[in-house]
C-alpha cells in the first residue's frame, strides 16, 4: 500500500509493445481507468523496464527483433521468460507491489498475490488454429501457473465456466468482468467519416466489414464465401472489406482471398487506426464476424456502439455479446449469411431495427465498471 492507502498493483504490459489486438486493447483500456482510480497506484512491466505511463505506440522494431531471436537463440522462449521473470521480480519487489495482475494467460514469478485474465481456451478447443509452439507452451506452462494464482479474471461467463471445467477451479476463485467498447466507438455521421471512406473508395452504408486479425478461427473465409453466393450486381456495390492485421496459418485464407480481391469485391485493408476504424464501422452496412469460438468478441460490440448492426456466429461468448441487437447463425452456414448480408441490403426496416437495438445493447457495458469489478478482485486475492 502507498501512504494513502492505495493499493500498488504490478501489470505486465507487454501486449501493449505490438500493434494492439484484442489481448492489448484489454490491457490498454483497463490501465487507463486503473490509472485514473483513486484506489490504485499501477505500475506498468514493459518486457525489460517499470514505468507509471501506458505506452501509446508499439514498438516498431519489435517483430523483426522476434523474429530474429527465434532463427539464431536456441530455446528462444525459455530464454526470453527467464529474463523476463528476473527484471519483474526485482523490479516488483523494489515498487513494493501488493498484487500482480498479468492480462496474458501466463504470469511472470512473483512473491505475492497473483491475478491472471484468461481471455479463451482456443489453444484447447481449437488446437489447429495456432501455431504448434505456442499450443506446446500453454499447455505446459499454465496449468503449472493456475496451480500457484491466487484468482483468475475472464472476459465472459462462457469463458468462466470453461476455466472452471477444464482446470478444476473451484469457482470462487474464477470472475467475469465484461469487457466494453472504446470511448472513439460511437456513431459517425455521413460527413464525419467521408474522408476515410474515400481515402479506401468506399461508399456510406454500402459495403460490408470483417474486423480481426486473419487468422483460421476468425473463419474469415466464411465470410468471403458468403458474400461470393451473392448476386455480381450486390457485389460489386457492397465490397466486404477485411480490417486487420495478418496473423497465422493464413495460406488457406490467402488462397481464398486472390480471386475477389482481383476483381475488387473483397478489399483487404490491413491494420488501420482507431480513428479510422470507428469511420470504418460507422459507415458499414453491417459488421460480418463469423467467429468459430471467442472469449468476449469485441468488434461485434464496438461496430454496435456505431449504430451498425452485426450478423455474427451464435456460439462460445458472442451472444452475451449480442444480447437480442445481432442477427445470429452457426458459424459454419455459409448459405445463412449470405441470406442475413442481403435481407441487410434489402430491408431498410429491419436495418434500422437492429440498428438502434443494437446501440442499446452496446451502453450496457462500460471500462469503468470493468475496472470496478477488477480492482474488487483484486482485494480478493489479496485477502486468500
Amino acid at each position: 500500500m502507498t501512504h494513502d492507502n492505495r493499493l500498488v498493483v504490478g501489470m505486465n504490459g507487454a501486449a501493449l509493445l505490438s500493434p494492439l489486438t484484442g489481448i492489448g486493447q484489454y490491457t490498454k483500456n483497463l490501465a487507463e481507468q486503473l490509472i485514473n482510480s483513486s484506489e490504485i497506484d499501477l505500475n506498468i512491466f514493459y518486457l525489460a523496464r517499470w514505468s507509471k505511463e501506458i505506452r501509446t505506440q508499439p514498438f516498431p522494431t519489435l517483430g523483426p527483433i522476434k523474429s530474429f531471436i527465434k532463427k539464431v537463440v536456441p530455446h528462444p522462449y525459455v530464454i526470453s521468460r527467464a529474463l523476463q521473470g528476473w527484471r519483474f521480480y526485482s523490479g516488483a519487489h523494489d515498487r513494493r507491489v501488493s498484487v500482480y495482475h498479468e492480462p496474458n494467460f501466463l504470469p511472470l514469478r512473483f512473491a505475492g498475490p497473483t491475478v491472471v485474465t484468461i481471455h479463451d481456451l482456443s489453444w484447447i478447443r481449437y488446437p489447429e488454429t495456432h501455431p504448434k509452439e505456442r499450443v506446446a507452451i500453454m499447455n505446459r506452462v499454465l496449468p503449472v501457473a493456475l496451480d500457484k494464482v491466487q484468482h483468475v479474471i475472464t472476459d465472459s461467463e462462457f469463458i468462466r465456466q470453461e476455466v472452471i471445467s477444464e482446470f478444476r477451479m473451484s469457482p470462487e476463485r474464477v470472475t467475469t468482468t465484461l469487457l466494453a467498447p472504446r470511448h472513439m466507438f460511437t456513431g459517425r455521421d455521413q460527413a464525419s467519416s467521408a474522408a476515410t471512406l474515400s481515402k479506401h473508395g468506399l461508399q456510406h452504408r454500402s459495403y460490408f466489414l470483417v474486423v480481426g486479425t486473419l487468422e483460421p478461427r476468425k473463419n474469415v473465409e466464411t465470410a468471403v464465401r458468403a458474400h461470393a453466393r451473392l448476386s455480381g450486381r450486390v457485389r460489386r456495390q457492397y465490397p466486404l472489406v477485411l480490417v486487420g492485421m495478418r496473423g497465422w496459418l493464413t495460406s488457406p485464407i490467402e488462397r481464398e482471398l486472390k480471386a475477389p480481391v482481383a476483381l475488387g469485391e473483397v478489399r483487404p485493408l490491413g491494420f488501420v487506426t482507431d480513428a479510422e476504424l470507428a469511420d470504418l464501422y460507422s459507415g458499414a452496412t453491417s459488421l460480418v464476424y463469423p467467429s468459430l469460438y471467442e472469449g468476449f468478441g469485441l468488434p461485434p460490440l464496438e461496430a454496435m456502439a456505431c449504430g451498425t448492426p452485426a450478423i455474427m456466429s451464435n456460439v462460445s461468448s458472442l451472444p452475451e455479446v449480442a444480447g437480442d441487437a445481432a442477427v445470429m447463425h452457426d458459424p459454419m452456414d455459409t448459405d445463412a449469411l449470405r441470406d442475413a448480408m442481403q435481407r441487410f441490403v434489402d430491408d431498410a426496416a429491419f436495418w434500422s431495427d437492429r440498428a438502434a437495438a443494437s446501440v442499446a445493447q452496446a451502453a450496457r457495458f462500460s471500462w469503468q465498471k470493468c475496472a470496478a469489478e477488477t480492482v474488487a478482485v483484486y482485494r480478493v486475492a489479496m485477502a486468500a
